[in-house]
């Protein structure tokens, strides 16, 4: 039986543990805050000349190339449906780690490759992620680690040899005019809109996914996003790519096919990574019913 004295000791002990779990549970809580309000995150957004977009898990800064008109068929394509450029930041500003893709036309792409490796910026791919679009762009995907704000001054050398805007303003104001609640419904999930199109990320990858040894942020390295426009109130059209991994690939590019989607790119985003990631970018184009069931039958195979 334990003496009082004992009793005593043992009570101090909890107690002083408690206190110690309070003050290191707040110092994390104040330490992650103090970081997500880093001065240095506001430094990067004006370095590249777009502000800061609240998404999760990460800093990301968009550069939509709202200079280019683009078509495929009869379809002028929304800036937000595909040619969306961007950077994410991930960890502390002081030892950060950018992900994200440069939109560039073909006269953009050898100036911007030489400059990415002027300020040695590495380069994970470079590919399409449409077809038959009109003028032709491509898409560069880097990740660097370092300095987040050093990154984005050398990053910023490398889009400044493109035509896209700066600063990047807030998006045309005007009212949504996609059927946001049949698109989220049928789709399985919400998501964000503006103007004729809507947007919504899903994640197909269950598993941990580590590059060059190191793991990865999910949501900043392998999530599947899905963008859906309106072309008109009873036809859309929709792009992205989904993030698979091998076992996953074959029914994912069945499904597309036997729903009249049409997979426009099979390839990798990152390097030496594992498990190996895959990227499936598609075009559909049809009634909205149709479109929307083919993704949703597509999304369905791949998990």
């Amino acid at each position: 039986m334990m003496s009082p004295r004992a009793r005593q000791l043992l009570r101090h002990c909890l107690a002083t543990l408690a206190v110690a779990s309070f003050i290191s549970v707040f110092a994390g809580a104040a330490a992650h805050a103090q970081q997500a309000s880093s001065p240095a995150w506001a430094e990067v957004g004006r370095i590249l000349g777009t502000p800061e977009t609240p998404t999760g898990g990460y800093h990301r800064y968009n550069l939509p190339r709202r200079d280019l008109t683009v078509r495929i068929g009869d379809v002028t394509l929304a800036a937000a449906l595909a040619l969306g450029g961007w950077a994410g930041f991930d960890g502390p500003p002081d030892d950060a780690t950018v992900m994200g893709d440069l939109v560039v036309t073909t006269t953009e792409m050898q100036p911007v490759l030489g400059e990415l490796a002027r300020q040695h910026i590495p380069v994970t791919a470079v590919h399409n992620h449409l077809a038959g679009e009109s003028p032709a762009i491509f898409y560069v995907h880097i990740h660097a680690q370092g300095v987040a704000t050093d990154l984005a001054a050398r990053i910023d050398h490398a889009v400044a040899l493109t035509a896209t805007p700066r600063p990047v303003g807030a998006a045309p104001a005007g009212p949504v005019t996609i059927d946001t609640a049949t698109v989220f419904r049928v789709l399985g999930s919400q998501g964000r809109a503006q103007g004729n199109v809507a947007q919504l990320s899903f994640m197909l990858v269950q598993e941990p996914v580590s590059m060059h040894g190191h793991a990865i942020l999910p949501s900043l390295s392998y999530a599947t996003p899905i963008n859906v426009q309106a072309v008109s109130s009873t036809r859309l059209v929709a792009t992205g790519d989904f993030a698979v991994l091998g076992r996953q690939l074959g029914s994912l590019l069945t499904a597309l096919a036997a729903h009249g989607i049409t997979a426009t790119a099979v390839h990798s985003h990152l390097v030496d990574e594992a498990p190996h990631v895959y990227y499936v970018h598609f075009w559909a184009d049809g009634a909205s019913a149709d479109v929307l069931s083919g993704l949703r039958a597509a999304l369905d195979a791949a998990r």
